[in-house]
């Protein structure tokens, strides 16, 4: 024989019904009326279970009562994180309500269930029928009370032989009560701590409560909200005095009674504490755990499941679905201890525990190591090269982080690591990891810093052959090899910039070089091939083109000399001179008369080419001309300059 009654009226004001649609598998429905299609949820998602610390299970399908034993599955069974274990299920019994919460006393010797406005406690073993009663809902103390919620008005708190001992009428709507190391009741805005032997509030919180989770020491609560949760250490020593003392207790409670210690911007789906670790899966389907703040994901879940409990002498923390599939992942309890003393300062006890702590989870200590600010410690625990190097490079343990980069053979690496040896003033480490990681730019910076002619040497061969012909190009220019340079821009294909340097630093090569652009433009464009002026053929069009000539012809001797960098100062202040129009102030002799074809011939002692320049620097000011001076090579006895022509009409 069935029993129906009314759960609920919806009435959306859409007309008449004329489908209703369920999705396999889920708990929407959707309703189609005249005006339109509704889509709702029934029932709950979370399902109705609880297991006690020595592995058994109770779960609620409809009014049955089942239950499942971790342990008998047996020590022989090796299970993978994430497998679901072959449990054999058996009936325990029926309820006389609809269960809504089922859950296990502290001792795991009684088991609550609460539905339907009314509550039943069985024993666990024999699911005996021990007290029933009327509630909305159901806590247990940390030591074996339990308190109901009558109505929003009413809370009545039972002693452990379920003798009713308190009813209590606060002063708000109670809209949910909380069990634990205190009795909390909360309304939408703020939650009320209560001590469960007198009702005397100890402390007021404006926190919109979703869930609350006592650690089982009692001195760490989370409160969970919406969008996050909150980790707050309880001062029951502080309390324990203010209320000895009997001082009197405003609206707020015991200021001191709760410390904020940290906030964690996740929503809590469901959560258990192992010792002072926080377990918990968040809105995304996460495993994590968190320690002082600290989270850490163990697991990502494939979907949605419910946080059962922790079995500490296997080390897995188990979890189960809507469909009651118990799974189980490895959370080591060694882990654990070693991060909670790290955070309660006992490095000495930590250490000891180390070595028990798998190879494989050591990353994830020094991680946390690291965030506690430990950097050394992390680098000794540490086994992930990438990691490591991390670490020394924060430490500034360069050699450690060479014998990383080493075995790790990375050009990021050996990059950053020259990086911060030249930055340090360690040169030769520096040079060092730079040829490793073929940063020739770099090494460019460091040779002409340290004005190494013979590294720089090499850096243009090395270039060349990498093709970073850039790199080549600045090497030959300061080592004053301008041929190489002419001969490397017209290997590079960048013929007109080889044109303007010979003008510029080869005028002997400017014949050469324009008529091998010829050649090249005229495949494009014939008629501006023909266009480009030779110098051998219209000397008219090249200003103090003989003059250029001879300042060629009297720097090219010595422009392989370079000077000691001791000597800088004596050359420092000549660098605006403009060669060309030094030349042309020396003294010329007078019998030097026009040529038929326009050029000049020009005969310069060296007396004079060398007084002259030494005597009377002459500092020409920069225009929109190409006139540069530009200091190449020298020797404290013969000045060597470098110079740029007035123009060019290639």
């Amino acid at each position: 024989m069935f029993f129906y009654r009314l759960e609920n009226t919806l009435n959306y004001g859409l007309e008449r019904v004329w489908a209703v649609g369920y999705m396999k598998g889920s708990r929407r429905i959707v309703i189609g009326y005249d005006e339109g299609t509704i889509m709702v949820k029934i029932g709950r998602e979370v399902p109705v279970a609880s297991m006690e610390s020595s592995g058994k299970i109770i779960w609620a399908k409809h009014n049955e009562i089942q239950t499942v034993n971790i342990k008998s599955i047996g020590a022989d069974f090796e299970a993978t994180d994430g497998e679901r274990l072959p449990l054999v299920v058996k009936e325990l019994g029926s309820c006389d309500l609809y269960p809504q919460i089922l859950k296990h006393n502290p001792n795991g010797r009684f088991v609550v269930v609460c539905g339907d406005g009314e509550y039943i406690i069985y024993t666990a073993l024999a699911w005996r029928n021990r007290y029933f009663g009327s509630a909305l809902e159901f806590v247990w103390s940390s030591d074996g009370e339990y308190a109901i919620r009558e109505s929003s008005s009413k809370i009545k708190i039972f002693s452990k032989t379920f003798q009713e001992r308190k009813s209590i009428r606060p002063t708000f709507s109670a809209e949910h009560i909380y069990g634990g190391i205190l009795l909390a009741m909360c309304s939408n805005d703020f939650i009320c701590f209560y001590d469960w032997a007198e009702c005397r509030l100890i402390r007021r919180i404006d926190v919109s409560v979703k869930k609350l989770y006592w650690a089982d020491s009692g001195d760490l609560l989370i409160i969970a909200s919406d969008t996050s949760f909150y980790i707050l250490k309880y001062n029951r020593d502080v309390v324990f005095s203010y209320l000895e003392n009997g001082k009197p207790i405003d609206d707020e409670g015991v200021e001191d009674a709760f410390e904020l210690l940290h906030e964690v911007n996740e929503r809590v789906r469901s959560g258990m504490w192992v010792g002072d670790c926080f377990i918990y899966n968040n809105s995304s389907w996460r495993l994590n755990y968190c320690v002082g703040g600290e989270v850490t994901t163990m697991f990502h879940l494939d979907r949605p499941m419910y946080l059962l409990g922790y079995i500490a002498s296997q080390s897995q923390v188990y979890l189960i679905d809507k469909e009651f599939n118990i799974l189980g992942y490895t959370l080591l309890l060694s882990l654990i201890e070693y991060k909670t003393l790290i955070m309660r300062g006992d490095l000495e006890h930590a250490n000891g525990i180390l070595p028990s702590i798998p190879r494989e989870q050591h990353n994830s200590v020094a991680h946390f190591l690291e965030s506690r600010g430990m950097l050394e410690d992390a680098l000794e625990v540490a086994t992930d090269p990438n990691y490591r190097f991390d670490l020394a490079v924060q430490l500034g343990r360069l050699e450690i982080a060479k014998v990383i980069a080493i075995e790790l053979q990375s050009e990021s690496k050996w990059k950053q690591l020259g990086e911060l040896a030249m930055s340090t003033g360690k040169l030769e480490m520096a040079e060092e990891c730079l040829l490793h990681a073929m940063d020739l730019s770099g090494l460019l910076l460091l040779y002409s810093a340290l004005g190494d002619a013979e590294g720089i040497t090499e850096l243009s061969s090395l270039a060349k052959e990498q093709g970073k012909n850039n790199v080549a190009f600045l090497s030959l220019f300061i080592l004053g090899k301008l041929e190489d340079c002419l001969q490397l821009l017209v290997d590079s294909n960048r013929i007109p910039e080889a044109a303007l340097m010979a003008r510029s630093y080869l005028p002997s090569q400017v014949s050469k070089i324009v008529s091998i652009w010829k050649k090249d433009l005229s495949k494009v464009n014939p008629k501006a091939a023909d266009s480009l002026a030779d110098p051998e053929g219209y000397p008219n069009l090249f200003e103090d083109w003989q003059i250029a000539l001879a300042v060629e012809a009297n720097l090219a001797p010595n422009r392989g000399n370079y000077p000691p960098a001791e000597k800088y100062l004596g050359y420092v202040d000549k660098s605006n001179i403009n060669l060309v129009e030094a030349f042309r102030r020396m003294q010329v002799d007078e019998e030097s008369m026009p040529l038929e074809n326009g050029s000049y011939d020009y005969e310069v002692t060296q007396e004079d080419r060398v007084e002259d320049i030494e005597e009377e620097p002459v500092e020409v000011d920069v225009d929109d001309s190409t006139d540069i001076a530009v200091l190449v090579n020298g020797n404290e006895g013969e000045e060597q300059w470098g110079m740029n022509s007035e123009g060019s009409s290639a």
